[in-house]
């Protein structure tokens, strides 16, 4: 398939199509990748233009050890401002497949919407390529299973984008907390708080992110591409760059749009991958825009000795442990709260002295680690299978909920739902045609 290089080209070529194509490495091609030695820049390609991918491109590019040779989004306004940022050099795409062609990528950047994590995770792997996804892991349990395999068959690298992991004070508290200096920790909890009653929109209460009408697809954007595998639906602005995330086709709300990030501080914590049992509550009570995922959602999840709480409360912003956001371990000797701003421990009376730290970097380490672990083939500090431990609660959690509040029995062995039939089903999602895994 011949290359797009600028602009002009790129508008004068015809779209390709969306049948998924098989990129053609073999698994003994993909494991005979040389580790890079430690002077030689990493070449990159970013599959995702929007916010994040942007922010990852700056922070890798100030590494001074990774260079981007090519970028891809089916917005072709993002896809030339990223094109733009990564240098004269890069070439720009619309689709993934044809980056993931080009010989010179060593890794690729997935800052994607949630429903297309998994297909270009698992081609790149195939096409002998490292991977950095971001959170959460995939759409759904069935996609991060198979994530996960391809990354073990072809032998890649593949780091997740759980940057809290790299954070100086993140591993501190994980040490005081594993330490046993809280005593018995029998409940942990986290949360995200804010109010959109009154709506970003400004149109008074309720509004949320409003109600835009359907509408025509804006110039510059393939919008059967960037549905991929996802349902067909009309246009609307609320099921497109950011506010995806609250409609079930494409993403989880924000219990996996952030709870992800604070689920697997917990069980790094607690040394745990999965939950025994989920029972998930709650609904979209006050908002009236037109987002599908609820407003107001608690999660209860069981684990061997203890219980996690996962909250999420889009309606009433009053503070959990003083913050809008966080985690709390609470054991019979004191409360370790902890946050991307750093952390504070509350004794229960003379039990432990009270003790406070600040923040760290996180995002910096987290992106130098993996160009780390790209040239000497270490596993980085989140691997795949940590992404796939922080976000299944938050899929059972979502399961639970949309099957009105039913208990999710987990077999961490078996990696299923078990006892419930239904629900075992929404552990993967019908594919639109031609796509597929």
């Amino acid at each position: 398939m011949e290359e797009l290089v600028t602009r002009r080209e790129f508008l004068e070529r015809i779209a390709v199509g969306t049948a998924v194509a098989s990129i053609g490495a073999t698994a003994a091609e993909a494991s005979s990748a040389r580790p890079a030695p430690p002077s030689e820049k990493v070449t990159l390609g970013l599959i995702g233009c929007g916010g994040r991918g942007m922010t990852l491109m700056s922070l890798l590019q100030s590494t001074g050890q990774a260079q981007f040779a090519a970028v891809c989004d089916p917005d072709t306004n993002r896809m030339y401002a990223a094109q733009k940022q990564a240098g004269e050099k890069a070439r720009a795409y619309k689709d993934f497949r044809q980056l993931l062609e080009q010989k010179d990528i060593d890794a690729v950047v997935i800052a994607t919407p949630d429903h297309w994590h998994a297909i270009p995770t698992i081609r790149a792997c195939e096409a002998g390529k490292d991977v950095y996804v971001e959170k959460p892991l995939a759409h759904n349990i069935f996609e991060g299973l198979a994530m996960i395999q391809a990354k073990n068959r072809y032998n890649r690298i593949v780091a997740f984008g759980t940057q809290q992991r790299s954070g100086a004070h993140f591993q501190r508290a994980v040490e005081i907390v594993r330490s046993g200096q809280l005593g018995k920790i029998t409940r942990c909890q986290t949360w995200n708080l804010w109010n959109e009653s009154e709506g970003a929109t400004g149109t008074g209460r309720g509004a949320g992110i409003g109600n835009p009408p359907d509408g025509p697809v804006p110039p510059g954007v393939d919008y059967d591409l960037w549905l991929g595998p996802a349902p067909k639906r009309p246009f609307n602005p609320n099921r497109f760059h950011f506010n995806y995330i609250y409609f079930w086709d494409y993403a989880g709300g924000m219990m996996t749009g952030w709870a992800v990030h604070l689920i697997d501080i917990v069980h790094w914590a607690m040394g745990v991958e999965a939950p025994e049992t989920v029972y998930c509550t709650g609904g979209k009570f006050a908002l009236t825009d037109n987002r599908e995922t609820p407003d107001t959602q608690e999660a209860l999840c069981t684990y061997p000795g203890w219980i996690g709480i996962y909250s999420v409360h889009h309606a009433n912003k009053y503070p959990i442990c003083g913050r809008d956001y966080g985690i709390a371990f609470h054991g019979t000797k004191g409360t370790l709260i902890l946050d991307r701003s750093g952390f504070e421990i509350v004794p229960e009376g003379e039990r432990m002295q009270a003790a406070r730290s600040g923040g760290s970097d996180q995002d910096g380490a987290h992106v130098r680690n993996f160009i780390e672990c790209v040239k000497t083939r270490k596993q980085p500090a989140a691997t795949l299978e940590d992404g796939f431990s922080a976000t299944l609660p938050c899929w059972l959690a979502n399961i639970s909920l949309r099957l009105g509040g039913r208990l999710i029995k987990w077999d961490a062995k078996a990696k299923t739902i078990v006892g419930d039939p239904e629900a075992k089903k929404m552990m993967r999602r019908t594919y639109r045609k031609p796509w597929t895994l």
